[in-house]
């Protein structure tokens, strides 16, 4: 039957979409999971594949439409089932007349029994489906609702055993696997990627071993489909990389741009550590092209030229050109915004002194090295002061419902830690940390960065933090003025340490002038519950504790 291909949910608290390009035309073939078009909105380009194979028969949204999430954008099928779509138009006349149908309309006495092969494999579908068993989308966490089908591992008709990865997901928070919860044969997949669905909607279905047998195929229609109609604008996929191209793993974001540059997937070596090809390995890439691209077979609408397709200079330079935000840096900047409008947030910033942490990382690194296989670096001694704090302090470990006007004191400090990754800035959260020793926080802040970056981090390890440290002294910041990460109530942000003369009291009373390593401490609170004197007060607390450095024990000194 007719497969209708809609807007997918393209993010949190995305509600629409704009066509940006056809990719094929009405009356193309097209093979299950092949991208159909590209779509833009506020967090994101990106290509909206097939969910079957079969022809394209009928597009419902043309070029820079804008299309509510669930809106229809065009409609595929076999080609005897062009009459099927030309029916659904009202008023069903004569097929011949249609102005909407894809393809010819066929009637249904004659071509169409040449082409009526797929319907008994489709009953023997329809059959196993009966009894096979639903992959649906799991619980990725607190507050997560929903997940978008980034890559699907497996293929229809492809064999998979119990708990062996079947597909990739991604929420506004991580990119995560779904394994098979049994053994069996992938028989029908269908949520396509990019595609958005809710917890508990079905990805796919499992059939029991040897059903590839009745796994839909791509159709082999007796006679070529009539010519596109309206579609002197779509612009058809380039041919020459299509095939490489479809296997390389690369966001859309990156595909998009090895598409402006010209540039093969196929031929970039990934630098990820998950294999995944990045922007700059397409750009490095770019740059070693000797010749330009082929312009492609139609160009993009002149409406959309400006942001679509920048210069080959522009693809390593960014300026000179304009461009939509991307959908990640839209929710960054409305969760900003939305936090700087709901809470009262003021920023107090602190020098501290830790020139003897500093002795004690160089007296300590090697042996952590050696005992933990991990760096000791200076983030570990914050946060664990950091911690300290806030169990003295505990209206700093708080959360605000301003809707119901309530105040929670948690009963655990579950510390945000802010990492830079490529997709953007995440927070993935460190629980119970006010229980972990100075060597466990070392671990589990290196183990969650680094798993952030190459997402491959729990979707419930990026939600339910406390309070939040932002490291932004590791790209050598002095200091900045963080904002809350709501509904938390505080933010404290680490400058870098420097080494630099300050005034310091000797021993007798004298003044002098010393070379001490010094790091900016600015915690941004929120004034509804929090006051300054007691901003002030946590701030002292972590400087004292700082500049004492009694970590000897922890460290096996």
């Amino acid at each position: 039957m007719p497969v209708s291909i809609t807007m997918p949910q393209l993010g949190e608290s995305v509600t629409e979409g704009t066509v940006t390009r056809w990719l094929k035309n009405v009356g193309d073939e097209v093979a299950m999971d092949e991208p159909l078009l590209e779509v833009s909105t506020d967090k994101v380009d990106t290509e909206i594949p097939s969910p079957a194979a079969g022809i394209l028969l009928e597009i419902k949204a043309v070029e820079d439409d804008v299309v509510e999430v669930g809106g229809e954008l065009a409609i595929v099928g076999e080609p005897a089932e062009a009459s099927v779509s030309a029916a659904s138009q009202p008023p069903v006349e004569p097929a011949v007349t249609a102005p909407t149908p894809a393809v010819e309309p066929v009637t249904e006495a004659a071509p169409a029994a040449d082409v009526a092969t797929p319907t008994p494999a489709s009953s023997a579908v329809a059959a196993a489906a009966n009894e096979a068993t639903a992959v649906t989308l799991p619980a990725l966490g607190e507050s997560v609702t929903e997940g978008t089908v980034t890559r699907w591992l497996k293929a229809v008709g492809d064999d998979v055993a119990v708990d062996e990865p079947l597909l990739e997901v991604s929420t506004d928070k991580v990119d995560t696997e779904i394994p098979s919860p049994v053994a069996g044969t992938l028989t029908e997949i269908t949520v396509a990627e990019d595609e958005t669905v809710e917890v508990g909607a079905t990805l796919g279905m499992i059939g029991s071993a040897g059903a590839a047998a009745v796994a839909p195929t791509s159709p082999q229609p007796a006679a070529p489909a009539a010519a596109p109609q309206e579609a002197p604008q779509r612009a058809t996929r380039p041919q020459a990389a299509q095939p490489s191209d479809a296997t390389a793993y690369a966001s859309p974001i990156t595909r998009k741009l090895a598409r402006e540059t010209g540039v093969d997937l196929a031929t970039v070596a990934p630098t990820a550590p998950d294999g995944r090809i990045t922007k700059q390995d397409v750009r490095n890439a770019a740059s070693n092209v000797k010749t330009p691209p082929a312009a492609p077979a139609s160009p993009p609408l002149a409406a959309t030229a400006a942001v679509r397709a920048p210069s080959a200079a522009a693809s390593t330079d960014d300026r000179g050109h304009t461009e939509q935000m991307t959908r990640l840096r839209r929710v960054i900047a409305e969760r900003m915004v939305d936090s700087l409008q709901v809470s009262a947030q003021l920023t107090t910033v602190v020098e501290v002194d830790v020139t003897r942490i500093a002795s004690l990382r160089t007296r300590a690194k090697a042996a952590f090295l050696a005992r933990e296989g991990i760096s000791l670096s200076f983030l570990p001694f914050f946060a664990r002061a950091t911690l300290e704090a806030l169990k003295q302090y505990p209206n700093l470990n708080t959360s605000v419902d301003s809707e119901l006007h309530t105040v929670t004191y948690h009963d655990s400090a579950h510390l945000g830690i802010a990492v830079d990754t490529e997709r953007g800035l995440l927070v993935p959260v460190v629980r119970d940390a006010g229980d972990l020793t100075l060597s466990g926080l070392a671990r589990r802040i290196t183990d969650l960065a680094e798993r952030t970056r190459t997402s491959k981090v729990g979707p419930d390890e990026l939600s339910g933090g406390t309070f939040t440290l932002t490291n932004t002294g590791s790209r050598g910041a002095l200091f900045d003025t963080p904002i809350i990460n709501q509904p938390q109530v505080g933010i404290l942000g680490t400058g870098a340490v420097v080494k630099r003369p300050v005034v310091i009291a000797e021993p007798h009373g004298e003044d002098a002038i010393a070379i001490r390593s010094m790091v900016y401490f600015a915690l941004t609170y929120d004034h509804r519950i929090v006051d300054g004197a007691d901003a002030a007060r946590f701030l002292g607390a972590i400087k004292a504790r700082l500049e004492s450095a009694d970590f000897e024990a922890e460290l096996g000194l």
